[in-house]
């Protein structure tokens, strides 16, 4: 295996294991979670039901047991796209490929334990992506705008970042491309800033601290402040479970959902330049706080609760780039893949197989373009040249 498919598989399947344990806290507070599972979660956990505890706002899906959700779901879809286009992708082809797939193809949702369109499985502000794309015939470049402002495009971003490896600056600018299909604001910002730290971490010599320095670099408005003040609060800590509160207040001024995950304030998720989702600061703050390691990464996401799936997720596709697949434990990603009936490992292979092309292809139009502007030079001191005489 090269080191480019070993921080591909360890990016996505660290993603899927990062949502799969992160599904069983889902919503909760830390104390509720501490309550339920009688301390800190540290691995797989039995699903919501136990003792009857389902809250009524999950009560259709079965999380926990290492099921992955949506998020890995879409991350799958994504990479269907680039595996049937080979090459870097646009705004259209979320249009003319990607959101067909949502109401044509039948695939195993694991949380919901049957077979149906991913569409079913998707929170409103992704089905959105069909309603726009598909029924509503929008032009793909502005459909997000409408769509409520969440982390539902930054949630399968990761492959971006790795199709464009090592070279942060151009995965931001595709991840920004492709989802105005889907997101608008601090929203659209966040997939941007995602791609670029995956993009940041798939590079050799990188690091917890050069990752976040990449995602400075482009995160714009309340998404790089954010990104900063909680950055800044986790290098304070070398332990996940003593950070988990200081993290939360460094991103609450930021964050518009509020206290009450559960019930959102009225201003929530509303286009803004001073808000960011709550997700991604909080992903990398742990990925500071474990210096990059996957295993407290991902834990640390997954006890803070809240959208813990989403943020364990992110964690997870991160610190799996960062350090390969073989940091990622192997009981977990046994234990994610037989709850979740996935080769959770096939998705980061087919990555690096699609990234190898389009770095070719790249190259290939680099070049022709620097042959072309010599030329250019070249013909402008002939000219010169002529002039003179």
């Amino acid at each position: 295996m090269t080191t480019l498919e070993a921080k591909a598989v360890g990016c996505l399947a660290g993603a899927a294991v990062g949502d799969g344990l992160g599904s069983a806290t889902e919503g909760w507070t830390p104390e509720q979670i501490r309550d339920h599972h009688h301390g800190w979660v540290h691995g797989i956990v039995p699903p919501y039901g136990v003792n009857g505890t389902v809250p009524p706002q999950v009560s259709r899906y079965r999380k926990g047991e290492g099921r992955i959700t949506d998020d890995t779901l879409m991350t799958g879809a994504l990479v269907a796209v680039y595996q049937r286009l080979r090459r870097h992708l646009n705004a259209y082809d979320i249009a003319e490929t990607l959101a067909p797939m949502l109401l044509q193809e039948v695939v195993w949702i694991p949380d919901m334990g049957r077979e149906d369109q991913l569409l079913q499985r998707l929170f409103l502000a992704e089905k959105w992506l069909a309603t726009r794309l598909v029924y509503g015939n929008v032009d793909p470049r502005e459909a997000g705008n409408g769509n409520i402002v969440n982390c539902g495009a930054a949630m399968y971003i990761a492959p971006v970042g790795v199709v464009n490896a090592a070279n942060p600056e151009a995965a931001y600018a595709e991840a920004i491309e492709i989802t105005g299909a889907h997101q608008s604001s601090y929203g659209r910002e966040a997939a941007g800033v995602l791609a670029t730290a995956v993009a940041a971490a798939m590079d050799l010599d990188a690091t917890a601290g050069t990752v976040v320095e990449a995602a400075l670099r482009v995160a714009r408005d309340g998404t790089r402040k954010a990104i900063e003040a909680v950055c800044t609060r986790a290098t304070g800590f070398s332990d996940w479970s003593d950070a988990i509160r200081a993290l939360r207040e460094a991103v609450e001024p930021f964050d518009s959902v509020g206290a009450d995950y559960r019930n959102p304030d009225l201003g929530a998720r509303r286009p803004s330049r001073l808000h960011s989702i709550e997700e991604l600061p909080i992903a990398l703050g742990f990925l500071v706080i474990s210096r990059g390691d996957y295993r407290n990464a991902v834990l640390g996401a997954v006890n803070y609760g809240r959208d813990a799936d989403s943020i364990a997720s992110m964690a997870g596709a991160l610190a799996g780039a960062l350090n390969g697949i073989d940091a990622v434990p192997a009981e977990w990603r046994q234990g994610v893949a037989s709850a979740s009936r996935k080769d959770i490992e096939a998705p980061g292979r087919v990555m690096a197989a699609v990234a190898r092309e389009v770095f070719a292809e790249d190259k290939r139009r680099r070049r022709a373009a620097e042959a072309a502007f010599e030329e250019l030079v070249v013909e402008g001191r002939r000219a010169a040249d002529l002039g003179t005489a």
